[in-house]
Parts: structure tokens; sequence; C-alpha cells
């Protein structure tokens, strides 16, 4: 059966030559089967072969049809935003802890990736977010997020005073350390950590959570994510703050700024396995229900 991706990229876990055997064992499983392949160009020189082509990260998924992300999930958002321009598709293998996103580990890589290049596979659709600072109305920053962006407090002992608007209406001023707006995807990183719910990634909705903000009160949201979200300084004195978008810094926010928002236009393609299920990840990586079966 011919295969649906002819020339298929590969993106290691970066700084890390641990990964070496996992990316030379795939490389040369893929060579093998008759694909072309290219690799980031950090994780070339990781690869047991010779005339290995390397790409720098932005560029690689202009040259093929299927990106493969090794590592854990900072590789995959990486990988992401790589192709957040493009329709290339994703797949994940897990080198790292909890791996919600990388979800074939290396010991099952061959067996579990050679159905998949024959085309069955369950595919996933995550919508990402796009964030922009505004200052004295010109966009000085943007950048894409898969998980999440946060407004942090910087440098300061203090709390910060966060004014949100939802398309245009206020919803509320906060005094806190930050405030995390989460996608489904990011609802099991940072804003999980944070209190957040856990969102199915089938939900169209995005999830406000403060950072331990001083009224008790003032609890996570969940809303639509056919918004645009508005975030503003309500401080009269100069203070910086910081904005991530994934483990992405802006530094320098200044108090005059505004942050604003949206779901970015395209979203990412995932590939799983045909068995592969939501459910079952949450209770492996959170271990819930003590070991109990189903």
């Amino acid at each position: 059966m011919p295969t649906p991706f002819q020339r298929i990229g590969i993106i290691g876990k970066y700084g890390d030559p641990g990964i070496a055997s996992t990316l030379t064992e795939l490389y040369r499983f893929l060579l093998n089967r008759g694909h072309g392949v290219v690799v980031d160009d950090q994780s070339a020189g990781l690869i047991a072969e010779t005339d290995v082509k390397g790409f720098r990260i932005e560029r690689l998924a202009e040259h093929c049809d299927l990106l493969i992300a090794v590592g854990g999930d900072g590789t995959f958002l990486s990988a992401a935003r790589a192709a957040a321009d493009s329709e290339v598709p994703l797949l994940g293998v897990n080198l790292g802890r909890l791996g919600f996103l990388t979800d074939i580990s290396p010991d099952q890589l061959l067996s579990r990736l050679e159905p998949i290049l024959a085309g069955q596979y369950k595919t996933e659709q995550r919508h990402l977010l796009q964030a922009a600072i505004i200052r004295d109305g010109n966009i000085i920053h943007r950048q894409t997020a898969v998980n999440e962006v946060v407004v942090h407090r910087w440098v300061t002992p203090s709390m910060i005073e966060i004014v949100t608007r939802i398309d245009g209406v206020y919803l509320n001023t906060q005094r806190s350390d930050g405030v995390i707006v989460a996608t489904p995807t990011g609802s099991t990183a940072y804003s999980l950590s944070a209190g957040g719910p856990i969102l199915h990634p089938g939900l169209n909705a995005l999830v406000l959570v403060p950072l331990n903000p001083h009224t008790l009160s003032n609890r996570p949201i969940v809303i639509d994510d056919n918004v645009e979200i508005e975030i503003c300084f309500s401080q009269t004195r100069q203070i910086n703050a910081l904005v991530t978008c994934d483990h992405l810094e802006i530094p320098d926010v200044l108090i005059g700024d505004k942050i604003m928002i949206k779901k970015a236009e395209k979203p990412i393609k995932i590939l799983h396995p045909e068995d592969h299920d939501f459910f079952h990840i949450l209770r492996s990586k959170l271990n819930w229900s003590g070991g109990y079966p189903a």
C-alpha cells in the first residue's frame, strides 16, 4: 500500500545527545521504507549516518509532509510552532516525563509507526493562540502559543493589577501574580498546576486562570475560543511584566501596553495510533483510579 507521506521531517529534543540512538534508528527505518527524510539542523549531527539533510526548525515544514517530534511535550510544542502556518501533520515520540502530546514510546516506535505510515491513524485538530503586544497603537511583538499565554509579574515583589476584557466587554480587575490563558491542549500544563480545569481537546474553549489572586473568590473561567481577549494594567506607577507563549519569553512589557490574545487562524493536525484514548492518557499520566481496572 503506498504511503500517504513521501517526505518526513524529524525534530529532536534540543541539546540532548541521549536521543542519538533513537534518532538514528528512526532515520534508518524511514530511509529503508523509501521515504525522503530531513532533520532539524540541531539533531542532524546526532544521527550516525552521512549526508543527513538538516534545515532550521522553522523551515523544516517546507520540505516534508509529516513532522515527527522526538522528545517530550516541549519538543512537540517547538514542532507545532514550526508547522503552525502549514498543513503538515505532527506525530510525537515520547522521551520526556508526562508526554500528553507525544504518545508513542521509544520501545514501541517502529511497531506503532508502521501502521501510521501506511495510513492507519486517528487525526486530531488542536487550535493555537496568537498573542500580540500593542504599544502606542502599534504591534511591537507577535507570538504563537500551543499551550498558553501567561502574563506574569516580573522582577518585582508586588502583585500586578490586571484588567481583562472579552470582545471588548469588561470581565474583571484582579491583583495577582498574573493570569494564564490556556487552550484545551494547555489545560493539562501550567494551567492545571495553577488549579485550572482539564478541558477535553475537542472543546472549542479557552480557560483563564488567575495566578495567586489576592481575592480568593477570583476563580478560573472557561470561555468560548472565538473571542479576543484584551489584558492591560491598572497600576499608576511604572512596572515591568513578562509575557510567555509556552516557554518563549516576551520581556519588558510596560504598564501602558495591551496584550491581545485570540485563536490563531490555522489549527495544527496531530496524528495518533488508531487506539489512541485521551481518557486513558489522563489515567496513566495523572495516576487516576489508583491502578483499578475499568
